[in-house]
């Protein structure tokens, strides 16, 4: 997948309580460099925030702290760091997830990549036209599966005409946009939650799920798989939201090959396996202990 040549850093990024709490920890400028560093790496992959080599192939801490220039042990802390901190997600294949990635990502490279997607998918409509009636069907069915939701699409010709004398491109007459707000109310009403039809972020990754050639029974498989194992557990709704579920693991969530749960032991035995022992200056139990103000301050 091409890689976006820059990424979006906000000058209140200091601001965020999150980092002022990493500022506070033994080796804090290391890690905020650590995650800068990390975010590059996911603007190079290009795969809505994942971070690999290959796709089958993830970094591991020894490469990062040779890519990086930084001690293993730094490169280690780093990583439970932002992880407990939820600025980053690590897949049970090892592969690192930047949460919330639109925060970071240059739109303007990755509409163009868009574009790009659309003319493929746009090829391959125009092969399905040639199939047998009987595929055709089968393709209907699966657009009716959300069928049901509310569809609430509001775009007036005003907007239109704003788009087009603004030179924007018009998104709203793109049939995926009619499909990613159908899915998003479908998983408002499964989920209980109240997610903006009309707001970008919460339709984008959507549209780029289908954009890459998933159908809307695939958008209803994993919504309902999501709800499945997370809605009603405190310590996963918060991963109940669209930048989440429709994310560049989707494929992984539909297939059911991803780990939707983690039990304490397993995060206890990880935090084991590395050994903060022989690290000079660093004393994990302060990180812990700012994480512990961060969920107080919280509630």
């Amino acid at each position: 997948m091409a890689e976006i040549h820059w990424i979006k850093l906000k000058t209140t990024m200091f601001d965020d309580e999150k980092i002022r709490l990493i500022q506070s920890v033994p080796e804090s400028d290391s890690i905020l460099i650590i995650w800068i560093r990390l975010l590059v790496l996911a603007g190079k992959t290009n795969d809505d925030g994942l971070i690999y080599i290959q796709r089958n192939m993830p970094y591991t801490d020894e490469m990062l702290a040779t890519l990086f220039n930084k001690p293993l042990n730094v490169v280690r802390l780093a990583i439970t760091t932002l992880n407990k901190f939820n600025m980053i997600d690590i897949g049970q294949d090892g592969i690192i997830a930047i949460t919330n990635w639109e925060k970071h990502q240059n739109i303007d490279g990755m509409e163009k990549i868009r574009e790009q997607n659309r003319l493929r998918l746009r090829k391959f409509r125009s092969k399905q036209k040639e199939l047998p009636s009987s595929n055709k069907q089968k393709d209907v069915t699966l657009h009716e599966t959300l069928r049901n939701a509310i569809d609430t699409d509001t775009d007036t010709e005003s907007d239109i005409d704003k788009n087009i004398m603004s030179g924007k491109p018009d998104e709203s007459i793109s049939p995926n946009i009619t499909i990613a707000k159908k899915a998003l109310n479908y998983f408002n009403q499964q989920s209980n939650r109240k997610f903006n039809l009309l707001a970008k972020k919460n339709t984008k990754p959507i549209i780029a799920r289908l954009n890459e050639g998933f159908s809307p029974e695939d958008l209803k498989t994993v919504i309902d798989r999501a709800c499945s194992h997370w809605k009603g557990k405190a310590e996963y709704e918060q991963f109940l939201r669209p930048e989440t579920i429709f994310n560049g693991r989707f494929d992984e969530r539909l297939n059911n090959t991803i780990k939707w749960e983690y039990k304490q032991a397993d995060v206890k035995q990880k935090e084991i396996a590395i050994d903060y022992g022989s690290a000079e200056k660093i004393d994990n139990q302060v990180a812990l202990d700012a994480l512990e103000k961060y969920k107080a301050g919280k509630s």
